[in-house]
Order: structure tokens, then C-alpha cells, then sequence
């Protein structure tokens, strides 16, 4: 039998490509989450990006008055002590893909990680719950279509394929947001 939520939650999110990646994500499997979306403006915060998260879905809760899921993703080089990290959408609105590559020049390493941090609010005042993936990756020179943020620099191992290059599909089963999400839902679905 299969349960569903009471409510449906809001996703926070001014992007029509990663709310349309959540989507397909959410909607896999035997129970399917349906979430609604509206675009906030709230402030970015400095710190970890689980600090960030969680005072980001905090603002959001109060902002929607309910239940609602907020979404931070860093892409932290290893060469760089983890940085652009968190701030990654900064960079690549002022630097690019290429920018990106440039700043590891003069290193070896180009290993890096992206990182994908949902936060989920039952409403005001309660304290969000954060849900966190991981993808091991390197830098590489942008490769397939430039439309996703760094998509086209970032190569998962043992791919050989960037994000871009990736057919969507095969990315959201191995995507740093899916890892998230499978938690998320996991997690949502024991809440029905």
C-alpha cells in the first residue's frame, strides 16, 4: 500500500533546471513525493554548508508559513582547502567554467567534490533537518552543453563524462543531489 504525505511540502527554488531535476528525482519509486515550488528571496549566509542550509530553511519556513525544503550545493576542490565550496554560484557568475579551471592552475590535484545539502522544515520554529550527498569528481575543461551551473567542468570518477555530457537520467542516479534526495525521501516517506 502506498502512503503519502498529509501535506506537500514547498521547495525553495528560483531554478526551473534543478526544480525539474528534484522533480524527476522525488517522483521515482513505488512512493512518489509531490512538492510545490516558490521562487524567495533569501539571503545567502557565510559558513559550512550545513550552517547555510539550516538558516536558509529556517527564513523559508517562516516566509511560506509551513512545511518547506530549501537546497544548497557546493563544489569544493580539494586543492583549495575546500573552496569555491558553498560560494560556487558566486564564482561561476563572475568567473565561468573557464575561471574555474584557472584557479587550479599550478596544482597537481584537480580531484574535487560535490556536495548537494537539503534542508526540510515541518514549519516555523521547528528546527530543519538536514540531508546530505556526495560526489567524488575532478575539474576538467568544460565539456557538453553549458546551461546547468558547472555541470560541463565537473566529471564524476569512473564516469568519464561530465554532468553535461551525462544523459539526465544516468546523472540523477549518481548525482550528489540524488544521494541527498534519497535521503530526503526516505525520510519524507516515513512521515506519512
Amino acid at each position: 500500500m502506498s502512503k503519502t504525505l498529509s501535506y506537500i511540502p514547498v521547495f525553495v527554488t528560483g531554478n526551473a533546471n534543478k526544480l525539474k531535476e528534484v522533480k524527476a528525482i522525488l517522483s521515482q519509486g513505488g512512493n512518489p513525493i509531490e512538492i510545490d515550488s516558490q521562487a524567495l528571496d533569501i539571503p545567502e549566509l557565510q559558513g559550512t554548508t550545513k550552517e547555510i542550509a539550516i538558516a536558509k530553511c529556517r527564513r523559508a519556513a517562516e516566509l511560506v508559513n509551513g512545511p518547506c525544503i530549501t537546497e544548497d550545493t557546493a563544489l569544493s576542490f580539494t586543492a583549495l582547502n575546500g573552496l569555491p565550496g558553498p560560494y560556487i554560484k558566486d564564482f561561476m557568475t563572475n568567473i565561468g567554467h573557464d575561471g574555474l579551471n584557472k584557479m587550479l592552475v599550478g596544482f597537481n590535484d584537480t580531484s574535487a567534490e560535490a556536495i548537494c545539502t537539503f534542508a526540510y522544515s515541518a514549519g516555523p520554529g521547528t528546527e530543519p533537518i538536514v540531508f546530505e550527498g556526495r560526489t567524488a569528481g575532478r575539474i576538467v575543461c568544460a565539456r557538453g552543453p553549458k546551461v546547468f551551473g558547472w555541470d560541463a567542468v565537473f566529471e564524476p570518477l569512473g564516469v568519464g563524462q561530465t554532468y553535461a555530457e551525462m544523459d539526465p537520467i544516468e546523472k540523477n542516479k549518481i548525482s550528489h543531489r540524488y544521494k541527498a534526495l534519497d535521503k530526503l525521501r526516505t525520510f519524507l516517506q516515513s512521515q506519512s
